[in-house]
């Protein structure tokens, strides 16, 4: 496995007294004072995050839409510049090989993947490239994402610009202070949200400049730890967590990443049949678990001493006070209400998702 990306801030935040750790892939903050504050940060006010833990890569040449529309899961074809979609890279049992984030521009499309994603992604694309107009480049690009109700004011003052409207995964290029930026709108933690992509060089003025407004938006410089915890309350699946190998698009409930009518692609005829069926045998869910601490990933759940589930992330919720958590259960016993318990004894009910909804 490649060594981890380090976040071009890494040594700055250590002299800020931040945590550092690894994360999909890269070294970033984990937490810069009590995690829990920084999540009641973003679902109040704003959040900075430094995302050094995404990475992108560019697809360029004359067949590039055509080739990548018929390999992945959702819809390129429909995509005019500016615009973008989530999608999934699939094995021809319908299986999650890898999620990414595909961006039209006007002469490439960008796609955005977890670090520790990146070198597969590439890797099984180039595969499919037989005959195609198209060329890969890697991108030296980094982001750092502005979430929560005061995140579009936050970036508007920073980069000294008004945002046009932007639905989600809608995206402009812009600059700042002679760097070229990409604004992305992309919410991952269940608030308004806005990416930034930037030069490694570009980070550290960037930082500056948003963390320079953060007593008038009420803003916390947020960690991994809070990025967790929001995005289990928004019930935000994640690849090594929740996607995998082992999973299906609809078990995941991944019916953003999808698209019923563009016809063929890898993966293409197992959904199609698990629609057609009407289920999936197994259901992604949220479980309420009556335990002061989280459950660990991997812990099975228990119904009448058979094994009906198992758990995929959890987390002390700062915003319901309650244990949550996210995980496979078969679709009989899917339901919301339902009673279960955790392989260590705790009641687990399994809960609709998402936890928490912003209001609009």
């Amino acid at each position: 496995m490649a060594d981890p990306i380090r976040s071009p801030l890494a040594d700055y935040y250590l002299s800020q007294g931040a945590t550092l750790g690894e994360y999909h892939g890269a070294i970033v903050p984990a937490r810069f004072s009590n995690s829990r504050d920084e999540h009641q940060a973003v679902r109040t006010a704003a959040g900075l995050f430094d995302f050094s833990f995404r990475s992108k890569f560019a697809l360029k040449g004359r067949d590039r839409v055509r080739f990548l529309h018929r390999i992945v899961s959702n819809d390129v074809k429909s995509l005019a510049a500016g615009q973008g979609i989530y999608a999934t890279l699939l094995n021809p049992q319908g299986q999650i090989l890898t999620d990414l984030r595909i961006y039209a521009a006007e002469d490439r499309l960008l796609v955005d993947t977890d670090a520790d994603l990146r070198t597969k992604a590439v890797e099984l694309i180039r595969r499919y490239i037989i005959g195609d107009q198209v060329e890969l480049e890697l991108l030296g690009l980094y982001a750092l994402a502005f979430e929560g109700p005061r995140a579009r004011g936050l970036l508007e003052k920073t980069l000294h610009e008004d945002l046009p409207p932007l639905k989600e995964f809608e995206h402009f290029a812009t600059n700042y202070a002679g760097f070229p930026l990409r604004v992305v709108r992309m919410s991952n933690g269940g608030e308004e949200g806005y990416e930034v992509w930037v030069s490694a060089k570009g980070m550290m003025g960037l930082w500056g400049a948003a963390y320079g407004q953060a007593p008038s938006y009420d803003m916390l410089p947020c960690g991994t730890e809070a990025l967790e915890s929001l995005r289990i309350e928004a019930g935000i699946p994640r690849y090594g967590s929740e996607l995998g190998e082992d999973t299906l698009p609809l078990e995941a409930n991944l019916l953003n990443a999808l698209s019923f009518s563009k016809g063929c692609y890898v993966g293409q005829e197992i959904v199609e049949r698990a629609r057609s069926r009407g289920h999936v045998n197994w259901k992604l869910v949220g479980l309420l678990v009556d335990a002061g601490e989280p459950p660990a990933s991997g812990e099975k759940l228990i119904l009448e001493e058979k094994e009906v589930g198992e758990i995929t992330s959890s987390c002390v919720s700062p915003t319901l006070m309650k244990t949550l958590a996210l995980g496979y259960v078969r679709r009989e016993y899917a339901q919301a209400g339902k009673k279960l318990k955790t392989a260590s004894g705790f009641a687990a009910e399994v809960a609709d998702l998402p936890f928490y909804r912003r209001s609009s």
